[in-house]
């Protein structure tokens, strides 16, 4: 381990620190570590901070590992105690460990340019970027467990993606584990890509009619904004060219609040006068930065190959089938319909952040074998306290597949609520909800 430094933000005290992981874990199904093997090959830093409360700096507290978002999600970076509300939260019982997911932040980047850096085979790329999996993160996790923090259990909190790490480290290493919290995040398992979108495109569809409710002047706006696009003249700031379908994508985060202020603002000043036909720069610019992946690339790279597990059928760009036999997402069809978190082989092409990917992303999507992330077994028969948020109307995760992976998990305690949207743990008391919730069922007193 290396520290880098130490510092406080208001109210936080912060360690960074950096070790060096594997890119190719072998580590033996049911062993407590991994290989020697795995430390002959190829390495990447892994980046970590541990967040203490500043009145908490020489208390042995207890560790929670914050298991975040993603695919492909650095930690959050608090600007003080209260700027995170889980965090803050979280800080007075806890010592916080917050890392970089491999790929992320400041754990060995991977972005267009680093990728072809490395000057691989669409096939080598393919295969280098299958280890910035679930797989490959909770071995990062549990070496950094066993290593750093000399085996002491700790705690995990995962919010989206974070829950299917947490599946994932539940059934890999669940002795790692004293208790688990989840916000909107629980994976359907057995996973099948194909049938996320069709639970979750049409919610895609009532989302975007909740927005048209609430500004219905909007309609008339976006289908002059989409027609315009269509026409096929215009480009983004960046020179990357803009089509109806990267418009659709900006309701990407209808299913967090205030999406639908943001979306209507955004709209507000798409034009440089009332009567004009002309797209402001201001607009250009804000679509720009609202869809573009430079800073996000592994995001959309992984984006499908979550739902991957051992032996598959080819996921074949599952959400992009789904949106095609979905005739009201078709780019001519008035009004115009947003899409939510999808990824769609025309963004790679169009998305210049995605272009050195493509190749790769393409022969991924029609592999068959990927490395083990769930054990359906492990998980009936678990005893890590899991207590988890599934939010009702959740855009992303299908409060339905939820609940249903969740009663065969075992210890398992679902609370659902329709209070908050997908983005729950940032916006109110979620995590101090599960938290009391956990603590009056005694599944916190090894930690106590």
């Amino acid at each position: 381990m290396t520290e880098i430094s130490r510092y406080y933000v208001p109210g936080l005290n912060v360690e960074d620190h950096v070790i060096n992981v594997p890119l190719h874990w072998q580590w033996e199904e049911g062993a407590a570590q991994p290989d020697s093997s795995s430390f002959t090959g190829e390495h990447i830093q892994l980046f970590y901070r541990v967040v203490t409360a500043a009145n908490n700096v020489h208390r042995q507290l207890p560790l929670l590992l914050f298991l975040q978002g993603g695919p492909g999600g650095m930690g959050p970076r608090p600007m003080s105690a209260d700027s995170i509300p889980w965090l803050a939260e979280a800080v007075q019982h806890f010592r916080v460990v917050l890392f970089d997911q491999r790929g992320t932040g400041r754990s060995s980047r991977v972005d267009s340019s680093s990728l072809s850096r490395r000057g691989g085979s669409p096939r080598e790329n393919a295969d280098f970027l299958k280890d910035f999996l679930a797989d490959s993160i909770i071995r990062d996790c549990e070496f950094l467990r066993t290593t750093v923090f000399e085996g002491q259990k700790w705690a995990t909190l995962g919010q989206s993606y974070g829950g299917f790490l947490t599946m994932a480290y539940l059934s890999t290493f669940p002795q790692a584990i004293s208790a688990s919290f989840v916000t909107g995040g629980i994976p359907h398992i057995p996973m099948n890509a194909r049938e996320v979108y069709e639970h979750t495109v049409p919610r895609m569809m009532k989302k975007t009619q909740q927005y048209y409710d609430r500004y219905p002047d909007d309609i008339a706006t976006l289908s002059r904004i989409a027609d315009i696009i269509a026409q096929g003249d215009v480009t983004l700031p960046n020179g990357d060219p803009v089509s109806v379908r990267r418009l659709q994508m900006l309701g990407g985060d209808f299913g967090m609040k205030p999406s639908f202020e943001r979306m209507h603002w955004t709209v507000d000043t798409a034009f440089t006068s009332p009567d004009s036909e002309e797209l402001s720069d201001g607009f250009l610019m804000e679509l720009f930065s609202r869809t573009t992946s430079y800073g996000d690339e592994l995001y959309w790279v992984l984006q499908e190959f979550i739902y991957a597990n051992e032996q598959i059928n080819p996921i074949n760009w599952a959400a992009h089938h789904v949106l095609r036999e979905t005739k009201e997402f078709d780019e001519s069809a008035r009004p115009v319909m947003f899409i939510g978190e999808a990824a769609l082989p025309e963004i790679f092409e169009e998305d210049s952040a995605l272009h050195a990917f493509k190749p790769a992303v393409d022969l991924m999507m029609q592999d068959t074998q990927w490395g083990k992330i769930y054990d359906v077994d492990q998980l009936l028969r678990n005893e890590v306290p899991v207590h988890a948020a599934v939010y009702f109307d959740d855009m992303y995760v299908d409060s339905g597949l939820q609940l249903d992976t969740l009663s065969r998990v075992g210890n398992s305690h679902a609370w659902v609520t329709n209070e908050f949207e997908h983005d729950g743990a940032r916006s109110g008391n979620v995590f101090k909800h599960l938290y009391d919730e956990a603590l009056s069922l005694g599944d916190l007193e090894s930690l106590l």
